[in-house]
């Protein structure tokens, strides 16, 4: 099989890709900001432990891949405490998407296919180019969203409206 380039996916292809990680983000935190703080921090036995540490989760491990596409040094994923409620997950989440948007657009189409070598938070070297960095930032956060909805649920909580990537287009056809 021969490996995937850019020129598989266009520029103008990732940009939605993030476009949409960060609307399914949004709708995802609009359920969570209706739920009490008890539910925010109640343990579920999650792979996070509760619906604040998977949204705490989400947002440290986008922080880490945005300094890795800014080649800034990176500490490790952040402790869910500074997460004390939906309200901190909302505004961290703002200054993510913000980054993340900077940083593409600094990198630009030319940029997509460059290499980011880094060290992962095991120590081990590793070097991916930009385009599937975005698209692992992506579906991890796909990933963590769906753990999010079921432990809403759980709570007795109303899940998000639909996140799914069709639901997505169809919305962004609507309004053209």
């Amino acid at each position: 099989m021969e490996r995937a380039k850019l020129s598989d996916m266009s520029f103008d292809e990732i940009l939605l890709l993030v476009e949409y990680n960060h609307w399914a983000c949004d709708r995802a935190l609009d359920a969570v900001s209706a739920i009490s703080s008890e539910q925010f921090l109640r343990p579920m036995g999650n792979s996070f432990g509760s619906i604040r540490d998977t949204v705490a989760h989400i947002c440290a491990a986008e922080r880490v891949w945005i300094a890795r596409l800014k080649d800034e040094p990176t500490e490790g994923l952040a402790g869910p405490e500074r997460m004390p409620d939906a309200a901190a997950a909302r505004r961290e989440w703002t200054e993510l998407e913000a980054e993340m948007r900077a940083a593409i657009a600094r990198l630009g189409p030319e940029g997509m296919e460059r290499r980011i070598d880094y060290n992962d938070l095991r120590g081990n070297p590793q070097s991916d180019p930009v385009w599937q960095i975005v698209q692992h930032v992506v579906n991890h956060g796909t990933y963590h969203r769906g753990q999010i909805t079921t432990m809403l649920r759980q709570v007795d909580a109303a899940p998000p409206a639909s996140m799914d990537l069709i639901a997505f287009h169809r919305e962004r056809n609507r309004k053209a």
